[in-house]
């Protein structure tokens, strides 16, 4: 093995090191610079011991060749254009392959309606008896479970069992249910021409499956399948942003906001117990960014009792929604400030979505102001940040993460090509940053893994290696929502996994086998 990668570390240096006619001052004051820039981004001070360079050398190459063929050749390179366009070339990548078997540590940034994929809702939530579908008038298909289905209405339920079977190929017609309730688009910047367009469609994914998602038995798989995709991508850790909704029963029964929190809550740990490699899951609350100020303040109350009463579970507060169109914080100051105004106050963690915008000095934009001032653990997306020097500095000295989420950004219509993401310049500078996923079942990505390759690809430089993706994973343990004790015993868990990983990419000789990397 030592063999190849010599070879690759003597390339390297023929590349970076040998230029003829340069004087050796001059030299020396580049790679000064050059060096002190490396040092300086996100990962930069990490050292690799001895097995981690090997697979570090492989990984390398794989980068290297990735974004030489792109530069030489004209091939595409997938983080510079839609994921719906990119995922079939990332999922034929060297370094996706790498990356698939990294422990990635914890996804914090997620959403309770968009994290199982679609195919399993699909292939097993809509093959349950009493599943019913119909077409709303604009063509939006919807999905209910019902003992006998109501006859007044505009939307002409039918069981989806025998739609299924009058459409004379399941297949064809499970397909055709995905693609309807799929955001995907083979031309994207046609379909979605704006933001408001995507999420226009966005919202209807959840109205789709919501109907499917709050009946109570399939609520319940739901998360404990979210919980084994995760796993099955490297992930140890999760937390979600739930709205914590109504939830039915075939007989008409509901149950409220604390049934769905118990049922998290039992089903993680019933999957942490069946399954000791897999560090957890916490939730956090959300209300969203469009209910009027009367309604807030019970939501914000109920987090508090939540709070009082499951604090090994239960996080925090948050408001989701389209940030563009949504309320500000400032609009719900009073109901947010509650908490701290209380004999004695009380502390509610925030984890506020903000600065999902890329319209500068608007109301919303200073939602990333209001997020500070009142004292958000971490700041979700945070894509307008750095036309914010004062919030950079706070959030830089407060060592307040930011949740970037690369696919959802991109998708959602705030970038289109990745190199050119905000983040960019956090990573650069080793502002704490975590990367997250946000919908992946919406688009249709990983739990994780995706995301991984987009930053390491698309929002690095050709140099940044596996220094970075180490400290990604570490990250997400560092700034999660766990206490101190759990975050030790997190890192542990996690540490073993990495050396797992690295063991056994050095010892199988991994590397040989991912196609193109030494051809």
């Amino acid at each position: 093995m030592d063999g190849p990668v010599l070879q690759i570390g003597v390339i390297c240096f023929i590349l970076h090191g040998m230029v003829s006619g340069v004087p050796p001052e001059y030299l020396q004051k580049r790679k000064h610079i050059i060096d002190t820039e490396e040092r300086q981004r996100l990962g930069g001070t990490l050292v690799l011991n001895a097995k981690e360079q090997k697979v570090n050398a492989v990984l390398m190459a794989a980068k290297r060749k990735e974004i030489e063929l792109s530069r030489d050749t004209g091939k595409i390179f997938p983080p510079a254009i839609s994921f719906f366009q990119a995922k079939k070339l990332i999922d034929h990548s060297a370094v996706f392959s790498i990356i698939k078997r990294m422990p990635k540590g914890g996804a914090l940034h997620t959403h309770d309606s968009s994290i199982t994929s679609l195919d399993w809702l699909v292939t097993n939530v809509t093959y349950r008896p009493h599943c019913y579908m119909c077409y709303t008038e604009s063509g939006d298909v919807m999905f209910y479970f019902y003992a006998k289905p109501p006859t007044n209405t505009d939307c002409h339920w039918k069981t989806v069992a025998s739609q299924r079977q009058a459409s004379g190929d399941a297949d064809r017609f499970d397909q055709q249910l995905v693609r309807n309730i799929s955001i995907i688009v083979d031309d994207p910047s046609s379909a979605y021409p704006t933001v408001d367009a995507v999420w226009k469609k966005f919202v209807k994914y959840f109205q789709a499956v919501n109907g499917l998602l709050n009946h109570a038995p399939v609520f319940r798989d739901y998360w404990r399948q979210a919980l084994e995709e995760f796993r099955h991508d490297n992930v140890q850790y999760l937390e979600v942003r739930a709205l914590l909704p109504t939830t039915y029963e075939l007989d008409g029964t509901h149950h409220g906001a604390e049934w769905a929190l118990n049922t998290y809550r039992n089903v993680t740990r019933e999957f942490v117990a069946e399954h000791p490699d897999f560090i957890g899951a916490k939730l956090i609350h959300s209300a969203v960014k469009f209910i009027n100020k009367q309604a807030m303040l019970p939501n914000v109350k109920e987090a508090m009792v939540f709070l009082k009463k499951y604090p090994d579970f239960y996080k925090g507060f948050d408001l989701v929604g389209q940030e563009g169109l949504g309320k500000t914080l400032l609009y719900y100051l009073d109901d947010l400030l509650y908490p701290s105004q209380q004999n004695p106050p009380v502390y509610l963690p925030y984890f506020f979505h903000a600065g999902e915008t890329d319209w500068e000095e608007t109301q919303v934009d200073d939602n990333l102001v209001d997020a500070i001032l009142l004292n958000t653990s971490r700041i979700g997306h945070g894509f307008a940040i750095h036309k914010h020097p004062q919030v950079m500095k706070i959030i830089k000295q407060r060592d307040i993460a930011v949740e970037v989420n690369p696919i959802s950004n991109q998708v959602l219509g705030l970038v289109k090509d990745l190199r050119n993401h905000a983040a960019v310049l956090l990573i650069a500078e080793n502002y704490p940053l975590v990367i997250s996923s946000d919908d992946p079942a919406v688009w249709e990505a990983t739990p994780l893994s995706h995301d991984f390759y987009e930053a390491f690809m698309g929002m690095t430089g050709e140099q940044t290696d596996l220094t970075f993706l180490k400290q990604l994973a570490i990250n997400s343990i560092k700034y999660s929502a766990m206490n101190q004790q759990e975050k030790q015993a997190a890192m542990k868990l996690w540490q073993r996994k990495w050396d797992m990983f690295i063991d056994a990419t050095v010892h199988q000789h991994y590397y040989i086998h991912i196609p193109g990397i030494m051809g």
